[in-house]
């Protein structure tokens, strides 16, 4: 009998671990599609298949799970926008494009939401991101600006490759995303003297 009993706390063991899996991954499903104000842990534990309890004994609270979630899914998105060869116009405005098709919507649901305070901080991180990813991807055009006009230059490419342009581009003008993409491109290399 003792040795089951070893087995049988692994399988537990393993279990649990399986249960807090499937209740993360159905937070951050949630957080990807919907405001995080609007989402309930009882949309969360349900599309787990667990009970609102079981979520609090592994969590804790709802704001620890949506603060594990979020991570999860900004490391997602650093991971999707890393994908862009460094220098290359093209690369960057698609992993911007397939980001904001993705996420655009709720984006700026955020921002317009932004003065709530579990929403800024997620705002603010966004928008240190998106700047240092600008400054990372078009680096190599960078370099050739001196320290006044670069920042200059950075800070119309951030407003460039906002999410607030693609939606202006593909939700308000209906644009098709490849003209959109075009459009975002020609203007990037319009600033950056490429064109």
């Amino acid at each position: 009998m003792k040795s089951a009993r070893p087995y049988t706390m692994r399988a537990r063991a393993a279990s649990a671990e399986s249960t807090r899996s499937r209740v993360l991954e159905a937070a951050v499903q949630q957080l990807k599609g919907r405001l995080r104000s609007d989402i309930r842990l009882n949309d969360v534990a349900s599309q787990a298949d667990v009970t609102v309890q079981t979520v609090l004994r592994l969590f804790g609270s709802k704001a620890e799970l949506f603060r594990r979630a979020l991570d999860a899914v900004l490391q997602e998105m650093r991971d999707d926008l890393d994908q862009a060869e460094p220098g290359n116009v093209t690369d960057a405005v698609r992993t911007w494009f397939d980001h904001y098709e993705q996420f655009g919507d709720v984006v700026i649901a955020n921002l317009a939401d932004e003065h709530d305070p579990a929403v800024a901080p997620v705002v603010r991180i966004g928008r240190e991101r998106h700047r240092e990813r600008v400054e990372t991807v078009l680096e190599p055009q960078l370099r050739r600006f001196a320290a006044g006009e670069r920042e200059r230059v950075v800070n119309a490419l951030v407003c460039m490759s906002d999410v607030y342009t693609w939606k202006l581009l593909r939700r308000d003008m209906q644009r098709p995303r490849h003209e959109a993409e075009a459009t975002l491109e020609m203007m990037i290399n319009s600033v950056l003297g490429d064109s």
